[in-house]
């Protein structure tokens, strides 16, 4: 089965301080970031943009690069689009939204769920752009790990079952 990746397209933009003033801009940068994605990891993407207020009468689907883009129809938001998308693909679909309607929506559908900042970060990774990551001070005490209640039991080097789940269909992306 093929994993759809159903991004909001806006959240995702604004999240990630993408929004210049110039729509048309960010919107084609963001599309073009996500067809070399795509290149790259193989899944079918879909970028949903609103267009509520100033659309077309009826809902505008185009494919550019591998990209499948939508337009929601004057009166629909994105996010109603995102949930049927999510409804429709259930759990063979991850959506990237920080809109917590959304989330919440596309969690109760079986969805897997990736912030804007998250995927974001995985974006610019999968990229190829260098990221220089700043060093720990030596004596800031950050590198030790937080003391346990002595009730706790298990493993305490070992992350939570839910996490270790997160990171396993994480790395599918």
């Amino acid at each position: 089965m093929p994993t759809y990746l159903i991004v909001d397209g806006y959240n995702l933009l604004a999240g990630d301080g993408g929004l210049s003033g110039r729509l048309e801009s960010d919107r084609e940068t963001l599309v073009q970031d996500l067809a070399a994605y795509r290149h790259r990891k193989n899944h079918l993407i879909i970028v949903v943009f609103d267009g509520w207020q100033q659309g077309r009468p009826l809902e505008q689907q185009e494919h550019r690069a591998g990209v499948q883009i939508i337009y929601s129809k004057r009166g629909e938001r994105a996010d109603q689009v995102i949930q049927r998308l999510a409804r429709e693909y259930g759990s063979d679909c991850a959506v990237v939204s920080s809109d917590h309607e959304i989330v919440n929506a596309a969690r109760a559908h079986g969805a897997f769920i990736m912030g804007a900042r998250e995927f974001a970060g995985k974006l610019r990774m999968s990229s190829g752009a260098v990221h220089t990551m700043p060093y720990k001070e030596l004596d800031s005490g950050d590198d030790n790990p937080p003391k346990r209640r002595p009730e706790k039991k298990g493993n305490p080097r070992k992350l939570p079952k839910a996490q270790r789940r997160r990171d396993r269909q994480l790395k599918r992306f």
